[in-house]
């Protein structure tokens, strides 16, 4: 009889948890039953059945199904919509081009405006507008300008107003609204809470819209490759949107998701919650903010040149946290007693310093074991940095990307030679990691294979090399998209590999990933993307 929820493909299966050396590290065949690997080896070793399905995946190269370990596909599926309006450096290389693109989209009478993907040091001549600007360009209509970072944004009155905000408005924990000499708002917010709170009126008019809008984007990911993705921005709202996805067959990927902490705050949800396709395993936490903004809070100052005054940012500039190590300990104290993963945002070395003393203490307070706290983008972490981390069972997820469209602007507006080090993924791996590699939503392109490939060469799309860290080797490039990331996803019991048992997540490659060249590898397609071994 026939087994319709059994398939056997043929082709060449990379085994990223393998020595790429090994010639185990490649099959021919694999057999999927009701969702999952049951047999992998060489077509002798998994023969054809009566009554299984074959697929042969021809000449390409399946690896395990890609993950996006640090992502915001909540937030991405509105900032990719029709109802943004898309001015990101990826998209628009100049100053002027911003302004037409904002300028168009006010002359089309909208009941309010949203710009995301401001970013002067990329788009040259961007000078930062005031509350007064923005009044005199869009008048009576909401205008709110977000930065690419997602870290601060710019706002005109009518959207002050919209988003019920004034001179007397306090500044939530961890972020700031701007305001003048006089007290009144300057027309900035800084940092996520201000950010969402201003920007919230125009996401919720998308709300109607968002199941549609987040099926469109999840299934861009699996297009993409990406099987897997960590919500690093999840809210208790989205649980109905994705159950409904979930019911209605629309969810195509995986979702592991973070819940954004606050003081006072406390989790939405058991510890154990979901299932293999959704489920939430972490609290998000954030110690600094934007290297983009100025503030990182590092030991050392912003270098003084033309882009850096152009921010804002005045002579031996020093950013600063958002929360003191006493706070952090006490944010994430509310969440990881009960056994939550933490996920801290740290960029600069001091907040990298104040992330591990707050990890340090938690994981002391409470006797945690395997506790897997999570250091996000690791800008300027030291190679001791990532040692101490080692030491205290903390894993480390790097923003590698950075180094492709803002390795030049690294070194010569931000930081001179100490931004040459910028997300040393070499050290990480040296000090023992199972390091990871992500593109945080919106900021870059969802570009897994382009990751591995910096993270290799660290070099700029201009061709300059960022030699003050340590290149990464193939093998641990591969495993931080595959299994290390399912690893610090807790979810290595389902996921991140070609073996029995897992689920049969994988991705075929037009290039064979153990072998070709870094820029090869980068350029290189997706040709088919399989969850639960459903290829699409």
């Amino acid at each position: 009889m026939s087994d319709p929820t059994a398939t056997r493909f043929t082709g060449r299966f990379v085994r990223t948890d393998r020595d790429p050396e090994d010639p185990a590290s490649l099959a021919e065949a694999m057999l999927v039953e009701n969702g999952r690997i049951a047999a992998l080896g060489s077509r002798d070793e998994v023969p054809a059945q009566r009554g299984v399905d074959d697929v042969d995946l021809g000449e390409g190269w399946a690896v395990p199904g890609l993950i996006e370990p640090h992502g915001h596909p909540s937030e991405a599926a509105v900032q990719l919509s029709d109802a943004v309006v898309d001015i990101r450096p990826v998209v628009i290389g100049t100053a002027d081009g911003v302004w037409q693109r904002i300028r168009a989209a006010l002359a089309a009478g909208p009941e309010r405006v949203l710009a995301n993907g401001w970013d002067p040091l990329l788009q040259r001549g961007l000078a930062a507008p005031t509350i007064r600007d923005l009044d005199a360009l869009a008048g009576d209509t909401p205008l709110v300008i977000v930065h690419n970072s997602g870290h601060s944004l710019y706002f005109n009155t009518a959207a002050a107003r919209e988003a019920g905000i004034d001179r007397d408005t306090p500044d939530p924990a961890g972020a700031s609204f701007g305001r003048d000499a006089s007290g009144e708002l300057d027309g900035v917010a800084l940092e996520a809470a201000a950010v969402f709170r201003v920007a919230g009126p125009a996401m919720q008019a998308a709300e109607a819209r968002l199941p549609e809008l987040m099926a469109s984007y999840l299934g861009g990911l699996r297009r993409s490759g990406i099987t897997t993705v960590g919500d690093l921005s999840w809210s208790r709202p989205l649980d109905a949107v994705i159950r409904g996805l979930q019911e209605s067959g629309s969810l195509s990927v995986r979702l592991r998701t973070y819940e954004m902490s606050k003081p006072g705050g406390r989790p939405g949800v058991e510890l154990r919650n979901g299932d293999a396709r959704l489920r939430q395993v972490g609290v998000k936490v954030w110690s600094d903010g934007s290297p983009w903004v100025g503030n990182i809070a590092t030991s050392f100052p912003y270098l003084d040149t033309p882009a850096t005054r152009a921010l804002g940012l005045g002579p031996h500039h020093v950013g600063r946290a958002n929360y003191t190590t006493d706070q952090l300990i006490e944010i994430g104290g509310q969440y990881a007693g009960d056994g939550w993963q933490l996920a801290c945002h740290s960029h600069g070395d001091v907040a990298i310093d104040s992330t591990l003393d707050a990890y340090e203490e938690l994981i002391g307070r409470f006797g945690l074991g395997d506790h897997r706290f999570r250091v996000e983008h690791c800008g300027l972490m030291t190679p001791e940095q990532f040692r101490r981390a080692s030491r205290l069972g903390v894993t480390v997820s790097l923003f590698v990307d950075h180094i492709t469209y803002w390795g030049d602007v690294l070194v010569d507006d931000l930081f001179g030679p100490r931004g040459a080090a910028w997300a040393d993924a070499g050290a990480a791996f040296a000090a023992g990691h199972r390091a990871t590699f992500h593109n945080d939503g919106t900021v870059t392109p969802c570009e897994p294979l382009r990751n591995m490939a910096v993270a290799e060469t660290r070099t700029s799309r201009t061709g300059r090399h960022l030699d003050g860290g340590t290149p990464a080797a193939r093998a641990d490039t591969l495993r931080a998209h595959t299994a290390n990331a399912a690893w610090q996803l807790r979810s290595e019991h389902e996921i991140g590999a070609l073996s029995p048992g897992l689920y049969a997540d994988f991705t075929v490659l037009d290039v064979d990933p153990r072998a070709v060249g870094p820029e090869a590898l980068a350029s290189g397609r997706v040709l088919a993307t399989a969850v639960d071994g459903v290829l699409e």
